[in-house]
């Protein structure tokens, strides 16, 4: 099991994730990357200048070339991968969590996110590393055109000459700030911008964009009479969307829209994690579409969107139809014509483009109808096994399940509902997911799976 990389990349405050372990990490990274060009970007955390010097340091010691990017969006400094033709990538962001932590997330050259398997693969070779010769010793280059390019991309797939549309930008003071309002901007919108300014501190709102930190995006629209509000992370992979009447649309029904509007353009196969709503599944098989199911994180999502890809990005020839969006409920998409990074930007533009048919609202009575309720159980490593494995085991007994999916804990899907108990991969909990047609339903569902699994942890 991986000392140090959770589901996706190396997580911490700065007692635990600083310049030493930094270093350290960043040559073992370098030496999986096979040395060559390595990006690297970072948000505006305050310990992310610290970091980054480590990090490249790290990276130069072992005879990589560092192509530095400084502050960058992640989608941006993902896209620049294969623009670049770099080795890989080191992302110095938290994304959503609060300030005081800090992460470095690891993309190899195929723009596939190195998961935690993989990255048991890189901490092996924490110890066994030394520096290159003193005349090996990589160089380290500016690039600071990361984020036209990246504009450059998305405008390319977005009809702008038909948007004059006002939208609210709540750019959360994080990496938005520095590609969102200019972005939307030249797509042709009114823009209003809320917390525009980087800084680390998040001082707006917490970087998190959940119902109860957008607030003011809510009542912004509502009060400049806006076509639409987004608002992202601290990286900006994940972005939400408000209605025109300030109505918060849960990830889930905004990740349906996304497949809706993706599978009119161009029929393929959806790949989404095993805790997103079946709205997306319906969605899918409505347009004759298949739905592939990974393990919750941005590296299984990007590993399978490769996997039935082929193309570009990996030698693999892919297998049934290829993948045409990814994504998962939180409102991190996939845009495979972009890159295989969750990209907050395009996704808030193609909804945009939408609004030139119909109103969001809209569009989003056209999506399924679930509810869902969601809870943890505490529990340690031990639990958490006896937990999965009694689930799995009463499951089979009760042939309760329509279907069941192991990818990811356990999910048992019934003919208009399924429950979801995995354990989390960074914290000592058990989840436990519900959906169904009504809150009522959903609720009772989660009950009846938290006492199943509450028994498990007492034998």
């Amino acid at each position: 099991m991986a000392k140090y990389f959770g589901t996706n990349g190396v997580r911490g405050r700065f007692d635990f994730l600083g310049p030493d372990l930094a270093m350290k990490l960043a040559k073992a990274i370098g030496v999986y990357f096979g040395k060559g060009r390595v990006l690297l970007a970072r948000d505006g955390r305050l310990t992310g200048e610290c970091l980054k010097h480590a990090i490249i340091a790290g990276l130069q010691s072992v005879g990589c070339n560092v192509i530095d990017m400084d502050y960058a969006p992640a989608p941006t400094a993902e896209f620049m991968i294969k623009k670049l033709k770099a080795n890989g990538l080191i992302i110095i962001t938290a994304s959503h969590n609060p300030p005081e932590l800090n992460a470095m997330k690891v993309i190899d050259g195929n723009g596939i996110t190195v998961s935690s398997e993989r990255g048991e693969e890189i901490e092996a070779l924490i110890d066994c590393t030394g520096c290159s010769g003193w005349q090996n010793i990589g160089k380290t280059e500016e690039y600071k055109e990361g984020i036209y390019e990246h504009m450059k991309e998305i405008k390319r797939h977005i009809d702008s000459n038909k948007i004059q549309k006002k939208i609210v930008l709540d750019c959360g003071n994080g990496m938005a700030a520095m590609i969102a309002p200019q972005l939307f901007k030249e797509l042709g919108c009114n823009v209003i911008v809320l917390n525009g300014t980087v800084d680390g501190r998040f001082p707006g709102r917490l970087s998190e964009p959940s119902e109860a930190n957008v607030d003011k995006l809510m009542k912004t629209v509502t009060k400049e009479r806006a076509d639409a509000g987004f608002a992202w992370d601290g990286d900006g992979d994940r972005v939400i969307a408000v209605d025109e009447n300030g109505e918060y649309i849960i990830g889930d029904r905004v990740f349906a829209l996304y497949v809706l509007l993706k599978l009119r353009e161009k029929k393929g196969s959806v790949v989404t994690t095993v805790a997103t709503s079946r709205a997306a599944e319906d969605i899918a098989k409505a347009a004759g579409c298949p739905v592939r199911y990974t393990k919750i994180g941005a590296p299984y999502l990007s590993m399978e969107m490769a996997a039935k890809m082929g193309g570009p990005f990996v030698s693999a020839e892919a297998t049934g139809a290829a993948a045409v969006i990814g994504g998962e409920e939180v409102g991190g998409v996939i845009w495979p014509e972009i890159s295989l990074a969750k990209d907050g930007f395009m996704t808030a533009a193609k909804i945009t483009e939408a609004l030139c048919e119909k109103p969001l609202s809209k569009w989003i009575m056209e999506i399924p109808h679930y509810c869902n309720s969601k809870t943890k159980i505490k529990a340690n490593s031990e639990q958490k096994t006896r937990i999965i494995e009694g689930m799995q085991k009463y499951a089979d007994e009760e042939k309760l399940k329509i279907k069941m999916n192991t990818i990811d804990g356990v999910r048992i899907d019934f003919s208009d509902s399924w429950v979801i108990v995995r354990s989390s991969g960074t914290e000592e909990y058990v989840r436990v997911f519900a959906e169904a047609k009504n809150v009522e339903m959903a609720k009772e569902l989660m009950k009846k799976y938290v006492a199943i699994a509450e028994k498990f942890i007492k034998k």
